[in-house]
């Protein structure tokens, strides 16, 4: 009897204990919630950067693993990375953008002169149906001052294309800047990650798998569909007779990577050039070209393309990748399969948990 009075005093202790600390338990967790939901503020603007950092730190994570064994130095190793790193992704991009824009601008300075002589009107005497819509669309938006309008804004930007964006330039630093930090401490942000997640270190490595696997899928798929596009664009104008068709090839493959952006952007000026000077049969041919094959290709051999290597459906991966774009701009091409694959990644580890635990999960709100 003495001994049940003594444990007596001890439960009461531990229940005021428990019933202490579960307000404090409440502060902490309220302030982590508050402390995240800043946290995600203060990276919204570098999540671009992030994104693009993330994205070259596992495609040249072999590269750097290789010349990590050669330099004991792991500053220089993850240095030399990020120079090359640099010099294979930006250099050839200015290369071939300022050399894009300046055929563009000399392509919209044709077109004004041919609006503004008036030398389109004898192609069309032919036609004189398309010939009324063009002279009605000609007297409402004076098509030679807009064209006029384009050459120079294109020549100006082509004098200014790297100093004339400093944010992008900002942007750019930033991603070079994070990814030095993700090759050289990327193992130890890992074991971190391992260590807050309440997952099993087998799990955390499929986890990881599964985000460098959807990365890797997504700029596959992005470079062959780049491939094919440009590919098709080029042999078309190369047929046409139309100039430079390998450079506008390789024009239309960048720009199919662009989200937003596209090969028509180099097509349809192109197809307006060749009717603006009589040659209504190649315009006609091309944009049918642009229109049917080039755009087609892009809508039906991307989701396929990476919703294979994901083992998506293919609707999923569309969803995952133009509502990615739509919410997060451009880095959402790749935030967003990577958010779908992670979900049903962790969906499937907890099915797994309830199944091992004897229970079944429970059904889906």
């Amino acid at each position: 009897m003495a001994r049940k009075v003594s444990e007596q005093p001890e439960v009461q202790s531990s229940d005021r204990l428990l019933s202490a600390r579960r307000p404090s338990e409440l502060v902490i967790l309220v302030a982590i919630a508050a402390g995240i939901v800043v946290c995600y503020l203060l990276a919204v603007p570098f999540l671009p950067a992030l994104t693009w950092a993330l994205v070259l730190a596992i495609m040249f994570h072999p590269l750097h693993r290789r010349i990590a064994k050669d330099l004991p130095f792991p500053d220089i190793a993850a240095a030399a990375a990020v120079a090359i790193a640099a010099f294979v992704v930006v250099v050839p991009l200015t290369l071939v953008a300022e050399r894009l824009v300046n055929e563009a601008a000399s392509g919209a300075q044709i077109i004004a002169e041919a609006l503004r002589t008036g030398g389109w009107r004898e192609a069309i005497a032919n036609y004189p149906r398309i010939g009324l819509v063009l002279l009605w669309m000609e007297s409402q938006l004076d098509l030679a001052g807009l064209a006029g309008n384009a050459a120079a804004l294109l020549t100006n930007f082509s004098a200014s294309l790297v100093r004339r964006s400093v944010v992008q330039i900002i942007d750019v630093v930033l991603t070079f800047y994070f990814l030095f930090y993700f090759l050289r401490d990327g193992r130890e942000a890992l074991n971190v990650l391992k260590d807050y997640f309440p997952l099993r270190s087998s799990e955390m490595d499929r986890l990881f798998f599964r985000v460098s696997e959807t990365v890797h899928a997504i700029v596959f798929g992005t470079f062959a569909v780049a491939i094919v596009q440009g590919t098709l664009g080029g042999l078309m104008f190369w047929l046409l007779g139309l100039p430079s068709p390998l450079l506008w090839g390789l024009a239309m493959g960048l720009l199919a990577m662009v989200p937003v952006l596209g090969a028509f952007i180099i097509w349809i000026p192109a197809a307006l050039s060749l009717a603006l000077t009589g040659e209504w049969g190649k315009a006609l041919i091309l944009t049918a070209w642009g229109a049917g094959v080039v755009a087609t290709v892009d809508n039906l051999l991307y989701p396929i393309f990476v919703g294979d290597r994901l083992k998506l459906h293919t609707v999923v991966t569309f969803m995952s990748m133009i509502g990615g774009v739509i919410v997060f701009g451009p880095a959402g091409l790749v935030i967003g399969p990577v958010t779908f694959t992670v979900t049903l990644l962790l969906l499937d580890i907890w099915c797994t948990h309830h199944r091992e635990s004897g229970r079944s999960p429970p059904p889906p709100l």
